[in-house]
């Protein structure tokens, strides 16, 4: 199996916007996140140390220090597992591998694990783990601690859920509680 290979994946690479400051003291905090989209339109370019390729089992294995990008964005992890849909009968990919004709939509899910970062323009967003299901178009980033930041203002909890098909987000605290630091400086004038 080559170590690196020529792929088109449609990952969920995108912007974060931020969550508003008047939920700060809850146990869950609910935005529109408008900046949140996928990016059909611009190349997606994965570096890793190693590329494993299972056919039969639908799924690509790309493993240390995974770095994808696509514009001005990019996510790093530890590991990153592409799953396909099953085109046979069966649940094979028999379309001449699952590889040689991925588009987006022949992926089920994309798993992330281990030291999750995703940076886009101003904003980052770090978590232990993070999953994608395309057919529902939901994005979750997981862990112990969550830290989304945009400039100096830095959201904190232990699950990001976004809904990229509406941009509809919510940060959760697991037991605990949300905490937002805002800078005012940053705010609109």
């Amino acid at each position: 199996m080559p170590a690196k290979s020529n792929v088109t994946l449609c990952l969920v690479i995108a912007a974060l916007a931020t969550a508003p400051a008047t939920a700060a003291f809850s146990q869950a905090t609910a935005s529109k996140m408008d900046g949140v989209a996928l990016s059909n339109d611009k190349p997606i370019h994965i570096e890793s140390d190693k590329l494993e390729i299972k056919d039969k089992e639908n799924r690509a294995d790309f493993t240390g220090n995974v770095v994808a990008t696509q514009g001005s964005t990019m996510l790093k992890s530890k590991t990153m597992t592409v799953y396909y849909k099953s085109s046979g009968k069966d649940g094979a990919n028999n379309s001449g591998g699952a590889m040689a004709n991925a588009g987006n939509g022949d992926i089920d899910r994309i798993l992330v694990n281990g030291g999750v970062v995703l940076n886009s323009d101003k904003q980052t967003a770090t978590a232990e783990s993070g999953h994608f299901e395309m057919a529902k178009q939901l994005f979750v980033l997981e862990g112990k601690q969550v830290v989304l930041s945009d400039g100096n203002n830095v959201f904190t909890g232990c699950r990001l859920t976004v809904h990229m098909d509406t941009g509809q987000a919510q940060l959760d605290s697991c037991g605990g509680r949300v905490q937002i630091q805002l800078d005012p400086k940053s705010r609109s004038k």
